[in-house]
C-alpha cells in the first residue's frame, strides 16, 4: 500500500490534520492495517517538502494546535497519475499459507499434513462466515462491503488451493519421499 497516495486521496475531499486523515484511513480502509499516527505524520511531512500538500490553516480542539493540510494542483496530479497506472499482478508467490503448507508437505507425513490442511480450511471457512455477517449486516457501510468483498474473493481463491492441496497431498509424498 502506498500511505502517500492513500492521504493524497484522502486530502481530496478536502482539507484535514492528521488526526482526521488517520480516522478516514481506518474508517474507509476498514480490513487494511491501521495506520499509526507517526506515519501519517511522517508522510504528511513528505508530501509537504515535495509539494503535493500545503498547510491549509490550523485549529485548536481541545489539545495542541492542529495543522490542516490541503492537496496542491501538484498533489492531484500525482495521485491521478497513481490512480491510472495499471497495478501489475504479483510475480512472486509471497503468502504465509502457501510457504507453510508446502514446508508442512516436506516434513510432515500425509496424516499430519491433511490435518494441518484441514484445519487451515476450517480456519479459513470461519473467516468467510464472519465476512459473509459484516456484507449482510443492517446499515453496512460500502466501503465495508468493498472490504469484505475483496478478503471473500481471497479467501475463497485460498480456500479452492487448499481443497485442490488436500487432493494431491499423496501424490506429493510419493515425490517428495520416494
Amino acid at each position: 500500500m502506498s500511505t502517500q497516495h492513500v492521504l493524497l486521496g484522502l486530502l481530496a475531499a478536502g482539507p484535514r490534520h492528521g488526526y482526521e486523515l488517520k480516522r478516514a484511513h481506518d474508517e474507509r480502509l476498514p480490513r487494511a492495517r491501521p495506520l499509526a499516527f507517526g506515519q501519517v505524520y511522517a508522510t504528511l511531512a513528505r508530501l509537504h517538502r515535495d509539494g503535493l500538500v500545503a498547510p491549509a490553516g490550523q485549529a485548536r480542539e481541545g489539545g495542541p494546535d492542529r495543522t490542516a493540510y490541503a492537496l496542491t494542483g501538484e498533489g492531484r496530479a500525482a495521485l491521478d497519475q497513481w490512480l491510472a497506472t495499471v497495478e501489475p499482478p504479483m510475480p512472486y508467490v509471497g503468502s504465509t499459507l502457501f510457504t507453510k503448507v508446502v514446508v508442512a508437505l516436506l516434513v510432515a507425513d500425509a496424516d499430519r499434513a491433511r490435518a494441518w490442511l484441514v484445519a487451515q480450511r476450517r480456519a479459513h471457512t470461519d473467516r468467510l462466515r464472519e465476512l459473509t455477517a459484516v456484507k449482510s449486516a443492517p446499515g453496512a457501510r460500502l466501503d465495508e462491503v468493498v472490504a469484505a468483498d475483496f478478503a471473500i474473493a481471497h479467501l475463497d481463491a485460498d480456500l479452492r488451493w487448499l481443497h485442490t492441496t488436500l487432493d494431491r497431498v499423496a501424490d506429493w509424498h510419493r515425490e517428495v519421499h520416494s
